[in-house]
């Protein structure tokens, strides 16, 4: 969970989910005459569209207040929410700007390219970040507009303000594709796609009940990896110094748990690529080594899962796999793992959450210790690696933090994440604590601060937390 979950700019991430933007075109354009190289073609231009993945920007209560700096996290990785939009606006001139990689590479873009729509991705922690960026778009251009994401799909109240025109909310890749061509054809006014808002500030916004569905997913138009090639030495394992690219085979998730968001990426369904499309992505990136399947649940359907296993290995394609999985998925079908360890998984990523039942079930995780820790041996036995994700309430007291430190140390974890239970908007668990929240900066919500009031005084909380994750990491690896 954690980070994957909220997360597409990381390689825990994100993994993402996807973000999904774009903006207005300009007066007379449908008059332009120019012509690109597109996809090796000469073809008419109908719009110039920048799409903007913001800079790392979270902070941490931690570090300003105590001069803790082993618990800020960064976040790393492609864009590939913005690759997959990017696929979709065929004909179009499209640019991917990565302030991750390249902080200062807005102001260049916004000159070079004119653009006349800008599409901003991020989440929860990136939000504020997202209406600075919208607010220098609007004076450097008269571009329109248009954010998505993880948090706008989840609070896309947040982002009714003046300095945005629209809001993509869900997967997007076809929504986003529609209003770009709504605003090409100058029909945006009378009619916008499903899962695109008009902002009206002043005012709530109207947003009808969205459930994505497989025609969301535009399999047939691949992403753009080639639109960050420039920044491809910086997408990077770094201990192990090794290239990495993202993949996403599968959307949503089928589970409910109260502290994810990944029920905004998709209304509560539960996506998967064809095989012959992930096979297809996959090869897309010939030169690097490990792929990072930015799925909230790789293996949420293990018949497919092993489908997919064997297409791999039938295909020859030769690379390293990192996945999410449920622990209960690795206990009902360990002979899957064994199959995928054959063809490159190198390490899942786990939700393990807890150490108890009882706070696993506040969580509505719908899982049990006894099975993460049986997950956990059967891994071991086929030699796959383990990065384990773990929540810390607010709530804990010192002996909670020895019975978490005591579990990771007997369990041998290969990488533990451990971060602090964050109640994100449009969560339940949001609705649940929203009385209790005592800091309302989004740029506090990486998922290592504690936005409500810790049991114990702030600094000793967050020195066991350090303490913890600086034991557990003596011997972590990926």
């Amino acid at each position: 969970m954690t980070i994957i979950r909220d997360v597409d700019s990381v390689e825990l991430a994100v993994f993402g989910f996807f973000r999904l933007c774009s903006q207005r075109h300009r007066k007379g354009l449908a008059e332009k005459k120019s012509e690109h190289r597109v996809e090796g073609c000469f073809q008419g231009v109908l719009m110039n569209i920048l799409l903007v993945n913001p800079p790392n920007c979270g902070r941490s209560i931690p570090e300003e207040r105590y001069g803790i700096t082993s618990l800020k996290q960064i976040f790393r990785g492609e864009p590939l929410a913005l690759e997959e939009l990017a696929g979709n606006l065929l004909h179009h001139s499209v640019r991917i700007v990565d302030l991750k990689a390249d902080p200062e590479g807005l102001e260049v873009e916004l000159s070079d390219l004119r653009p006349d729509v800008v599409g901003i991705t991020g989440v929860t922690c990136e939000a504020n970040t997202m209406l600075n960026i919208a607010a220098q778009v609007k004076e450097s251009c008269r571009a329109t507009v248009v954010v998505g994401g993880i948090h706008a799909s989840s609070d896309p109240e947040f982002f009714n303000r003046a300095v945005v025109d629209y809001i993509v909310v869900g997967i997007g890749k076809k929504s986003f594709a529609g209003l770009v061509t709504a605003l090409e054809e100058g029909t945006e006014q009378k009619e916008i796609p499903p899962g695109v808002l008009r902002t009206r500030p002043g005012s709530q916004l109207d947003r009808p009940a969205i459930r994505a569905d497989i025609h969301d997913l535009v399999m047939d138009n691949p992403p753009a990896y080639q639109l960050v090639s420039r920044y491809r030495s910086h997408y990077i394992l770094e201990k192990l110094g090794i290239n990495m690219g993202f993949v996403a085979s599968a959307y949503g998730c089928p589970h409910r748990c109260s502290f994810c968001s990944i029920k905004g990426q998709t209304g509560g369904s539960y996506l998967t690529k064809s095989i012959d499309a992930v096979l297809r992505d996959i090869q897309l990136l010939p030169n690097v080594p490990v792929i990072r399947l930015v799925d909230a649940n790789t293996f949420g359907n293990p018949q497919r899962a092993m489908q997919l296993c064997r297409a791999i290995g039938e295909a020859g394609i030769r690379k390293q796999y990192l996945a999410d999985i449920r622990s209960d998925t690795v206990v009902r079908h360990p002979e899957m793992l064994q199959a995928w360890k054959e063809i490159g998984l190198r390490a899942v990523i786990i939700g393990f959450e807890e150490v108890s039942d009882s706070s696993l079930a506040a969580m509505n995780k719908a899982n049990q210790v006894a099975m993460n820790t049986e997950a956990i041996r059967i891994l071991h036995d086929i030699g796959i690696t383990i990065v384990g994700d773990f929540i810390l309430s607010p709530d804990y007291d010192e002996p909670d933090f020895d019975r978490l430190s005591g579990y990771l140390s007997e369990t041998r974890i290969d990488l533990p994440m451990v971060t602090v239970m964050t109640p994100l908007p449009g969560t339940a668990l949001y609705h649940e604590q929203q009385h209790r929240i005592t800091n309302h900066n989004l740029d506090y919500y990486t998922l290592t601060n504690a936005v409500v009031p810790t049991r114990l005084d702030e600094k000793k909380f967050y020195t066991l937390y350090a303490e913890v994750l600086a034991d557990s990491h003596d011997n972590a690896q990926l």
